[in-house]
């Protein structure tokens, strides 16, 4: 699968600045998301025009009625508006027009969240507590698409593996079944963890895109220096 090179949107910073880093700690991270995918801007001053002009690009060409393309434009600029609201550090999206006028669509998104004074940092533990919880309350319980799971990622370490089928509401319109996998990665030398949460309300493929989240989340690197090299921005940028 060919990776491009992840850049958020409107600059925030990929984890604490150095006067808040505890010692140790990385500087940023780096993530790759496969090449049919797009950055979704988050930057309140440029995301809608910058949602516009994407959707209608990938619209070139297909039969499909304007009225479906304005809702995918106003949907996708809701999703960006909440997903900043959440924090998000940035957002990988795709959409795919298929043949019979539906959609393919899928987002992965990157938060940082930080354990309370108090609260274990234990990671089986957590994923013990997140387990008991997605056993009990997601509409997929019992199935093969309910697990939580400790996996290994390159050059990472350990972290927590958890997938679900959930209801969601969709900006109060509907209540779309979607399948849900999250990725649980400590932050070394502090109590942050990095969040990969993706989702696709494509449930009949749920399976492959885990495939594809996990494969995602493969891509994930920490890294010490605040700077990436010169060769990476680059890539990055051109990628975007």
């Amino acid at each position: 699968m060919n990776l491009l090179e992840a850049q958020d949107g409107d600059r925030r910073p990929r984890l604490l600045p150095s006067d808040e880093r505890p010692s140790g700690a990385p500087a940023r991270y780096t993530l790759k998301y496969p090449s049919s995918w797009a950055h979704l801007d988050l930057d309140p001053n440029t995301r809608d025009v910058a949602i516009r002009r994407r959707i209608e690009e990938q619209a070139e060409g297909v039969e499909v009625e304007r009225e479906r393309v304005d809702a995918l434009i106003r949907d996708t600029r809701k999703s960006a508006r909440e997903a900043y609201a959440q924090g998000a550090l940035q957002v990988g999206y795709l959409l795919g027009f298929l043949p019979d006028g539906s959609t393919l669509n899928a987002t992965a998104m990157v938060l940082r969240t930080r354990i309370p004074e108090g609260e274990p940092t234990d990671l089986p533990q957590m994923m013990l507590a997140a387990g008991v919880q997605n056993s009990r309350t997601s509409v997929g319980r019992g199935s093969d698409l309910n697990r939580v799971e400790i996996m290994e990622l390159p050059e990472v370490g350990s972290v927590g593996r958890m997938t679900s089928l959930e209801d969601f509401d969709y900006f109060g319109q509907a209540t779309i079944r979607t399948a849900v996998h999250q990725v649980v990665i400590p932050v070394p030398s502090s109590r942050d963890l990095m969040i990969l949460a993706s989702t696709t309300p494509n449930i009949s493929l749920a399976e492959k895109f885990f495939e594809v989240f996990d494969a995602v989340a493969g891509t994930f690197r920490f890294h010490g220096s605040e700077d990436p090299p010169r060769d990476v921005v680059a890539g990055a940028e051109n990628g975007k």
